[in-house]
């Protein structure tokens, strides 16, 4: 099955949609990847890198629309200048994977029904757990929240961090970010590590703990009114609530530097929350950056991807942020696509009448993203019925050149059962064998020492040896049992400082260290010194690169 990967022809996007790193993973996949020559060239990715990651360069690109069976782009199908529609450029039932927006593009999807396209639209991918390596929609605000924060300090004229100076004092800068999703906490951590004082506010307070957990300050309303509106967007409020929320962003206003506005309702217009009153409010020299400048805006004075300069504040409108860190983005994006492609099965996922891409719909991933089946509009997709079973996913197809199937990476979080672990029967079962083996070895070496010492009780060798064989057994019993009974995301902590504890192993590797090289003694314990000198050295380096995943 053949996959094409193209330059966009959307503006000046520069991202793509394949990194010779996610090329060699289709490859592995049983796909034959053909790119078009220089569509990495802007996110820095040659030509030379995806031949050598096992794609093939296109030579005539109406033979390179024309023959692809799946077609992997950013954005939607567009016009190209060197042959006009990209959708006519298509084959009968080709398989197209975009950004598509079907809400915005109804023209589109009638000239792909009227192809008989099947398209999978990234933008639609379910916000659920199992989604999540799929969520192109969350890697890509990601990358805008991180963007609007450096956009605006490029038209800010002061320093983000407070500083104490020969020539006076300089304030610290303070940050408001609207809207707590992906984008707005990427935002707030930016603006946090450049030494910035940030301020969030959501209408859901289910994000308190988010906000702060990126070290600013979530503010809120006197008015209790929930803004959860499933799919990790907010809902319209109330009246009342939105009475409140302006009164609050006024006295904000008069405060802060810098305002990122990230609010959108799906299918809908971006709200109107930052209005001019309160940009006349502002400082000037003030800045507000507008994340969803692309579906209105959030402030009354956004003009998409214009600067607008009001009462001395300057309003910025960007709609390409992603594009501008082209080479993260199509990585990520990239990789997104290569865990899509995994979920539908591969290559071998072919249908064995029409040779074309064949979709699970079982699966609440693919059905809630696939905007196009055969020609047939799906958008929107009705929600399955009420008490229909969720399948789970396949499990993904091996590789011819892999020895077993891919694995599923592990979930940035997991959803589970209370209680600690979930421990099944059988895992208990088996936690209770290894106990009494324990507890029979234990007692084994008891009674072989006291044979082989017989009864007396001075025979100091044969009771030292029992006491460490003791002590050994137990640590091993213990040790099993804490590492057993702590959730695996504490693991490497654990095992990082339980292996810088061992070193109390020196101490006695030491003690037995002297006397004669060739004697048992010694020697056993010059090989404790040596392994426990690695144990130390491992764990404290462990810990170290762990503590630097959480300083600023």
């Amino acid at each position: 099955m053949r996959i094409a990967i193209v330059a966009e022809s959307f503006g000046a996007e520069r991202r793509v949609a394949a990194s010779p790193d996610s090329v060699k993973k289709l490859v592995a996949l049983g796909f034959d990847v053909h790119v078009e020559p220089g569509a990495g060239e802007a996110a820095c990715f040659s030509d030379a890198a995806y031949v050598a990651s096992g794609a093939t360069l296109a030579i005539d690109l109406a033979t390179h629309y024309l023959q692809a069976d799946i077609l992997l782009k950013v954005k939607p199908p567009g016009e190209r200048p060197e042959f006009g529609d990209e959708v006519a450029a298509l084959r009968q039932g080709a398989t197209v994977v975009s950004f598509l927006w079907p809400s915005r593009n109804a023209e589109l999807l009638a000239r792909l029904a009227q192809r008989g396209i099947t398209a999978i639209a990234m933008d639609m991918v379910p916000r659920i757990s199992r989604a999540q390596k799929m969520d192109a929609l969350s890697s890509m605000a990601n990358i805008s929240g991180y963007r609007a924060v450096l956009e605006a300090g490029n038209h800010f004229g002061s320093f983000f961090c407070g500083q104490m100076t020969a020539a006076g004092k300089i304030a610290p800068a303070k940050v408001l970010v609207i809207g707590a999703g992906v984008a707005g906490l990427s935002a707030a951590g930016a603006a946090k590590g450049l030494g910035a004082i940030v301020r969030a506010f959501d209408t859901r307070a289910a994000v308190r703990e988010q906000v702060q957990s990126m070290g600013a300050e979530f503010l809120e309303v006197k008015i209790q009114e929930d803004g959860e509106g499933g799919g990790g967007y907010a809902k319209e409020m109330s009246p009342e609530f939105i009475a409140a929320e302006m009164a609050l962003f006024r006295a904000q206003a008069k405060e802060v530097d810098i305002v990122v506005t990230t609010a959108l309702i799906p299918g809908k217009p971006a709200p109107k929350l930052w209005l001019r009153d309160m940009v006349a409010l502002m400082k000037p020299g003030s800045v507000v950056i507008d994340l969803a400048a692309e579906t209105g805006g959030n402030c009354e004075y956004t003009v998409a991807d214009e600067v607008v300069v009001a009462h001395g504040v300057t309003i910025l409108g960007p709609t390409d942020l992603p594009s501008r860190l082209a080479t993260t983005a199509s990585q990520l994006y990239a990789q997104n696509l290569v865990h899509l492609l995994t979920d539908l099965g591969g290559a071998k996922a072919k249908d064995a009448q029409t040779g074309d891409l064949a979709l699970n719909f079982d699966d609440d991933v693919i059905y809630g993203a696939t905007a196009l089946h055969l020609g047939q509009i799906r958008y929107p997709v009705a929600p399955r019925a009420a008490g229909a079973p969720t399948p789970a996913a396949k499990p993904a197809l091996a590789s011819p050149t892999m020895k077993e199937p891919l694995r599923q990476p592990t979930m940035a979080y997991t959803e589970r059962a209370p209680g600690r672990n979930a421990i099944t029967t059988a895992e208990s079962a088996k936690n209770a064998a290894l106990t009494w083996t324990m507890v029979a070895l234990l007692a084994g070496a008891f009674v072989a020492l006291k044979v082989l010492g017989g009864n007396s009780h001075d025979d100091q060798t044969t009771m030292l040896l029992l006491e460490r064989v003791t002590v050994f057994v137990l640590a091993c019993f213990v040790g099993w049992q804490v590492v057993w009974n702590v959730t695996p995301a504490l693991h490497t902590p654990l095992m990082s400082v339980t292996n810088a504890i061992s070193g109390i192993i020196l101490v006695g590797g030491l003690l037995h260290s002297k006397g004669d090289l060739t004697s048992a003694p010694v020697v056993l314990g010059l090989a404790a010194v040596l392994f426990a000198t690695v144990n130390v050295a491992g764990g404290f380096l462990v810990t170290r690169r762990m503590l630097k995943m959480f300083r600023k």
